[in-house]
């Protein structure tokens, strides 16, 4: 198939002029129509936390605490992962099986994204299990990335931003005797790359967040009702001609599949935690995160995908900390540390339940503006460019003070090394003192 036939044909972004209570409206609609995705992850994920969690013991699969960088005081089970993975699963098969699409008009959850899924939590698993080189992590979430390449998830966002400066995809790019290349091959092979640099980053992203007990599962849960309030809003505003071939259901069974497994695994997790997600769940999180965000540009849209991103702001922050942090330090970007924001503010307020909370509070503020974006974009005729200058000062700034934060971080290591040389040579350069006599008692006095 070539990409011509693979890239789909983009409908404008231009939201439909609906009164704000139809809006809502349909919002509940959509609601009622997916809700049994909801409960089926909520209650699959609750019951099966407590039998992996024994499992873990069983065969051996805990987190040990150290003194360094883990702040439980007693091993502690690591799979948690397989049961958000058991719940995502049977909310998507509960979709399926529970929705009649056909008679709602819209799609179900493509075969690509389970196919995706399943990879990258087998993938998290077999690290939990065996410790994976991460070469191999890699390799399984670019076999997730090019699954969901096949169904264009991805493609519309960068086709969308291409379009301005290269003509529609059926337009000729350049030719080469009797070859002709078509833009449409240059937006599909971008946008593939394009998906595979970010679902490597959203699921590293993630995992680099999941530090304190609840963090990530809590922070997912706040991201994911952020993604249902901008998949509501697509629903009820965006024209669409074939709503049964678009993705306008899927972001909202994502979005609600995703809430529920938080929502049932976040009373095993949330401090004192019995169980961990583990690489499994945390490289699946991030996963499913970028998926739902990429799925907001489908039909050509990169600012909603913009704004996604910003409620996803959290983890990419993090991340952008530490790749800088490392990059200074000339350390290797695999190299752990206690630097993390959460690591941070953990030093800051002394508790652990207080450290989450405040992070839970900063994700939140990162939702709302995202959330405020997209509403702007779909129920204003706002310019997108607006939320081009959003996006660009939000990053600028996570970039800068990461850059900051870095050089202080390296300056305050090389004068305690500075210090450490001096005060090593203050001792070695001291002269030492010869013993005094010590008298016997059978030498004369």
């Amino acid at each position: 198939m070539s990409p011509q036939e693979l890239l789909p044909k983009f409908d404008a972004l231009s939201p439909a002029a609906v009164p704000v209570h139809k809006v809502f409206i349909d919002a509940v609609e959509m609601l009622n129509v997916f809700a049994p995705v909801f409960i089926a992850g909520f209650l699959i994920t609750l019951a099966a936390t407590p039998v992996v969690r024994r499992l873990a013991f069983i065969v051996g699969v805990i987190d040990t605490p150290d003194a360094h960088r883990k702040h439980h005081k007693a091993p502690v089970a690591y799979l948690g992962g397989l049961a958000v993975f058991m719940g995502f699963m049977a909310a998507m098969l509960v979709s399926s099986a529970a929705i009649d699409f056909e008679s709602v008009d819209l799609a179900p959850v493509p075969i690509s994204i389970l196919v995706g899924a399943t990879t990258i939590a087998l993938t998290g698993l077999a690290d939990d299990i065996w410790k994976w080189d991460a070469r191999l992590k890699i390799a399984g979430q670019l076999v997730a990335a090019a699954a969901l390449a096949y169904s264009n998830i991805g493609i519309g966002a960068v086709t969308g931003f291409l379009q301005p400066f290269f003509g529609a995809a059926n337009e000729e790019l350049f030719h080469m005797g009797s070859t002709v290349i078509f833009n449409a091959t240059l937006y599909y092979w971008v946008g593939t790359a394009f998906l595979g640099f970010v679902i490597i980053g959203g699921c590293n992203a993630a995992n680099l967040i999941d530090g304190l007990d609840g963090l990530l599962t809590g922070t997912t849960a706040i991201m994911s009702s952020g993604f249902l309030a901008i998949s509501l809003l697509l629903a009820s505003t965006v024209m669409i001609e074939d709503p049964s071939t678009s993705f306008v259901g899927v972001r909202v069974a994502l979005s609600l599949a995703l809430l529920g497994c938080m929502l049932g695994f976040l009373p095993w997790n949330f401090n004192p935690a019995v169980i961990f997600l583990g690489d499994c769940g945390s490289l699946l999180i991030g996963y499913l995160c970028v998926t739902t965000i990429l799925l907001f540009g489908e039909q050509g849209a990169p600012s909603l995908v913009v704004a996604g991103f910003i409620i996803f702001g959290l983890p990419i922050t993090d991340t952008t900390l530490a790749i800088i942090r490392r990059k200074v330090a000339g350390v290797p970007m695999s190299t752990p540390d206690a630097q993390h924001i959460h690591h941070q503010v953990k030093r800051l307020f002394g508790s652990v339940k207080k450290s989450v909370f405040a992070l839970y509070g900063i994700t939140l503020i990162f939702t709302l503006i995202g959330v405020a974006i997209a509403s702007v974009l779909l129920l204003t005729e706002t310019r997108v460019l607006v939320v081009y200058s959003i996006g660009i000062a939000f990053f600028g700034f996570v970039i800068s003070v990461a850059v900051k934060i870095a050089l202080i971080q390296r300056a305050q290591s090389e004068l305690a090394d500075q210090e450490l040389q001096t005060a090593k040579s203050s001792i070695s350069a001291k002269p030492i003192s010869a013993p005094s006599p010590v008298m016997s008692s059978d030498q004369p006095a």
